[in-house]
């Protein structure tokens, strides 16, 4: 905008850069506590919400919980897919999620029919309709 080295802004561009300074700050913050929240659930083993219920029943010195280990949170890949946006792989999926999904279920369960072998008699093409 400006071509020389004396060049000064005028006012609305000034009052901008003051509102975008303020609202990066802001979100600095913010990002910054939420990180700061969940490495702390992490390292407590307790969730916000438990950990907001202890608080006011005032039995948040009888918490229990483990540490969360780093593996079930990040998987056993390698440490750089840890900033990459993709599902990660976990030694034990059920444990790790609490549940396991029908989808899952019926891709293990083909996984362990597939080293059956086949009955006598049937083609492969038959197997593909069962």
């Amino acid at each position: 905008m400006c071509g020389d080295e004396d060049c000064e802004f005028n006012g609305l561009l000034t009052q901008l850069v003051r509102a975008v300074t303020v609202l990066s700050i802001g979100a600095l913050l913010f990002t910054s506590s939420m990180i700061m929240n969940v490495t702390f659930g992490l390292m407590t083993g307790i969730g916000t919400i438990d950990r907001l219920k202890k608080k006011a029943n005032d039995t948040i010195a009888e918490a229990i919980e483990e540490p969360i280990p780093i593996r079930d949170v990040f998987g056993i890949g390698a440490y750089w897919t840890w900033l990459l946006p993709i599902d990660p792989v976990f030694e034990d999926y059920d444990r790790v999620m609490g549940f396991s999904t029908p989808q899952r279920l019926l891709r293990e369960e083909m996984k362990g029919s597939s080293s059956d072998p086949k009955p006598s008699g049937m083609r492969s093409k038959d197997m593909l309709s069962i």
